[in-house]
């Protein structure tokens, strides 16, 4: 996606396109009411022309068209992406996902403000050897926490570097102070809480590995942002993890259908009025040029999902699975 949106850019940041260049009486403004407002637009454009007083008028619409026309036709310097769905996050406890900045201020407001909404929180990226790599200093700083040294890390970090050096890592003398040491001791200098023992905040789920997951604030998690290195410490995080999800187990049943969105829509609306208020929700998901889509049916009461099975079943036509796409080959059916 991130791709995309970078080709995207590359695209619409060279020199203004002659479209964009036209007078913004011409700029279509999307909103509630798309053909509303682009005549609307038009008209204001226009009476500002003939009657300047016009364009200082405070009326809500036209001050709403105004900014939809500026924000169509400005340059681009910056770019965000939102994404919206219940797949994306599983349907699990996982409530949010954000992606910011390497930037201090971002760093700490959100930190703070997931460590008081949420439960566990992990973070990721930001805790390498370069000057922007800056997510233990900020995050020390969002919860008033020194930066220190901590002596295990340090300790496995040169054990495990010097049995196991990296073919492209060049060699370095580790009691000699360096610019490459002091880089490399920038990964071991941590958000230090004195009032909380050691192991609490300093947690090592892999023995071969010498990063730590340093905890701050109880329940703040910082991991690197190295995917398959990110991968293997928050998988083994899971035993520590585990015992304190008991009672909060999330349920899920899923079901392939032939028929596309647009024909189990109506049966689907209806569905989630009847059981969202029992704690179920209805999802569906299209799968792109496969035969089969996937509905999903995710709540804490098992029991009460196994007993919409039959009836979902066979209101999208479909069987039940226990995998996406185990049946894509299956029947061969559009």
């Amino acid at each position: 996606m991130s791709q995309r949106l970078a080709q995207v850019l590359r695209h619409v940041s060279g020199p203004t396109s002659p479209l964009l260049r036209a007078s913004t009486s011409a700029s279509a403004s999307i909103s509630v009411h798309p053909r509303f407002l682009v005549i609307a637009g038009a008209a204001c454009a226009v009476s500002s022309f003939a009657n300047p007083a016009a364009a200082r008028s405070t009326s809500p619409i036209m001050a709403e068209v105004s900014v939809a026309a500026r924000n169509n036709s400005k340059p681009i310097h910056t770019a965000a992406c939102l994404i919206i769905g219940d797949e994306v996050l599983g349907g699990k406890s996982l409530k949010r996902v954000e992606v910011i900045e390497d930037d201090e201020s971002q760093i700490i407001e959100a930190v703070q403000r997931m460590s008081e909404r949420y439960d566990f929180v992990v973070t990721s990226g930001g805790i390498g050897p370069t000057h922007d790599d800056i997510t233990y200093p900020s995050i020390a700083k969002a919860f008033g926490l020194e930066v220190k040294l901590y002596d295990e890390a340090y300790r496995r970090m040169k054990e495990i570097s010097i049995a196991r050096p990296r073919p492209n890592q060049p060699t370095i003398d580790w009691d000699v102070d360096s610019p490459a040491l002091r880089a490399r001791l920038r990964m071991v200098e941590l958000p230090t809480d004195p009032a909380i023992p050691p192991e609490n905040q300093f947690l090592f789920p892999r023995e071969e590995l010498w990063v730590p997951v340093c905890v701050v604030n109880g329940n703040v998690h910082i991991l690197p942002g190295v995917p398959r290195l990110f991968e293997m410490l928050l998988d083994n995080l899971k035993p520590m993890i585990l015992p304190r999800l008991e009672g909060r187990e999330i349920a899920r049943v899923l079901i392939s259908t032939p028929l596309p969105e647009s024909m189990v829509a109506p049966y689907l609306t209806e569905l989630a009025a009847k059981v969202e208020p029992m704690g179920v929700k209805v999802g569906s998901y299209p799968r792109w040029e496969r035969k089969r889509n996937t509905v999903t049916l995710v709540g804490k009461d098992q029991e009460l999902l196994e007993s919409l099975v039959a009836e979902v079943v066979e209101g999208v036509q479909g069987r039940r699975i226990t995998v996406e796409g185990e049946d894509d080959e299956s029947d061969g059916e559009a």
